[in-house]
């Protein structure tokens, strides 16, 4: 296997395969040439896990994946910081593209080769690919087939029509507390609720049928002991056994169905009212 020293890309066809590349060569391929790929610092390394959970749970998104090496023809591999789209879960590089590719650039990035990256994956057929600038003023820059470049600064929105459902915050790139609330709205939309203000309210009318259904249970309940309240003073009354202020306050406050019954038992028998109220042994 020939020797990898990083060197230019060349007009001609370099000697190496992506066959060649193992997975964890610090090494991608264009046109057959080698190209080294530096490890990432803390202040890109973040945002990259940032940017991945965002689009990676926008609720139309099915496959995600950080660093996955694409073999865009035998001579080629590209790897995207974070790829949206044909990130299959199955060992090897991964033939064609990704729908959607996300660059991160900071200090010391080599301009040439990002653009020679840039123009690999967008002549292979990748749809939109956004470079996050992290070095200089914050702004992302958007690539698209046989369109100029343009710039969208912190406040604007990037849109991925067919690909991304919601469209993202410049800031939720890098930010995290932007990257969590975008984060947190995807996944709520993947199980049904629009936004947080959409469970909060379905909680809500939850708590509220609960209480509704609550009430009626208690009510039933409450309609039973009323119905047994009002069979055991006409029996006393019937038998001529005198309601005093205290049984009628007993009466009254009790809430358990079976001291109730227990009362109207004895009061079939009771040659008193005391008797009646007579507790169990006595």
């Amino acid at each position: 296997m020939p020797s990898m020293q990083a060197k230019g890309r060349a007009a001609e066809r370099g000697p190496f395969r992506v066959e060649h590349v193992r997975s964890g060569d610090p090494y991608e391929l264009s046109n057959g040439h080698p190209i080294y790929c530096a490890p990432t610092g803390g202040r890109g390394s973040g945002p990259q896990h940032l940017g991945s959970s965002v689009v990676g749970w926008d609720p139309a998104v099915r496959e995600a994946g950080v660093d996955t090496g694409y073999a865009l023809d035998g001579g080629t591999l590209r790897a995207p910081d974070v790829a949206v789209g044909n990130v299959p879960d199955k060992p090897g590089w991964v033939k064609g593209v990704p729908e959607l590719a996300i660059e991160y650039a900071d200090v010391g990035q080599d301009e040439q080769k990002l653009q020679e990256k840039i123009a690999d994956l967008l002549a292979a057929g990748t749809k939109l690919l956004w470079v996050v600038r992290l070095s200089g003023p914050r702004r992302v820059e958007v690539h698209e087939p046989r369109r100029e470049m343009r710039v969208v600064l912190p406040g604007g929105l990037l849109s991925a029509p067919g690909i991304l459902k919601n469209a993202v915050r410049v800031e939720a790139l890098y930010d995290r507390s932007e990257a969590e609330k975008t984060t947190l709205t995807n996944l709520l939309q993947r199980q049904g609720y629009e936004d947080l203000d959409a469970v909060l309210a379905a909680g809500r009318a939850q708590g509220r049928e609960q209480g509704r259904a609550q009430g009626r249970e208690q009510g039933r309940e409450e309609g039973v002991l009323e119905g047994k309240r009002d069979a055991l003073k006409r029996v006393l009354d019937r038998r001529g056994l005198r309601l005093t202020k205290t049984a009628a306050a007993k009466i009254a406050s009790c809430k358990s169905e079976r001291e109730l019954d227990g009362w109207l038992d004895r009061a079939l028998v009771a040659s008193t009212t005391a008797e009646v109220f007579r507790r169990a042994g006595r």
